[in-house]
């Protein structure tokens, strides 16, 4: 399948590509969103010129837990095919089945985005953002600095997120989510990137895993 991106007008593209904007900006600012291919074949990315998620990357793979945590992902969930969706920053991305059909699925995305934003709904619930780090030790407090400052801004803008879950016994345990989940390439990503570089900062180290 071929997806044309959204049109975007070239004054208004550098407002969404450039760095975060204001609440007020926001608030007078047209809602646009930029359709952004991703390394995972069943995910697409839609950037858009709002803050969506202050803290952290919202992942939901069922309907059931889009109630719980976001009446968007709510809403993206009721298209026929949508496996998962994760709501970043400032973008959304949603994943198909492998019955799923891009087509029916990009349509329906897109159009339900748009209009939620532009109502101005709620993206997130209420409790739907972590309350705080629980204390683990200062490895895991190494290990999660290290994901917040260098991976996780850069799968972010692949329309992923590697998110930390424990540590235990030198074994890392992380999520993998958004595009990150059942990509190809993301075996690569967590062993010959993420599990080499925090081997050569933490020597405790033994091996870095993803949790289902």
């Amino acid at each position: 399948k071929v997806f044309h991106p959204i049109l975007v007008s070239s004054d208004k593209k550098t407002a969404l590509l450039g760095g975060p904007m204001d609440a007020q900006s926001q608030n007078l600012e047209p809602v646009y969103l930029s359709l952004e291919f991703t390394p995972n074949p069943n995910t697409l990315k839609y950037a858009i010129n709002r803050v969506l998620s202050p803290v952290a990357a919202i992942n939901m793979t069922s309907p059931q837990e889009a109630a719980l945590k976001s009446p968007l992902g709510a809403k993206l969930f009721a298209i026929p095919g949508i496996a998962a969706v994760m709501i970043g920053k400032d973008f959304v991305t949603v994943s198909k089945s492998d019955e799923g059909d891009w087509d029916l699925v990009h349509k329906n995305a897109s159009a339900i985005i748009q209009a939620f934003l532009e109502a101005g709904e709620q993206v997130l619930a209420d409790g739907a953002l972590p309350s705080g780090n629980s204390a683990q030790g200062e490895v895991a407090l190494k290990i999660q600095a290290f994901l917040n400052n260098e991976i996780r801004p850069a799968v972010a803008q692949d329309g992923g997120d590697i998110a930390f879950d424990r540590y235990e016994d030198g074994v890392v345990y992380l999520f993998l989510q958004g595009s990150c989940s059942g990509c190809p390439s993301a075996r690569a990503t967590l062993k010959q990137g993420i599990e080499a570089r925090l081997k050569q900062m933490i020597p405790e180290i033994k091996e870095v895993v993803s949790v289902n």
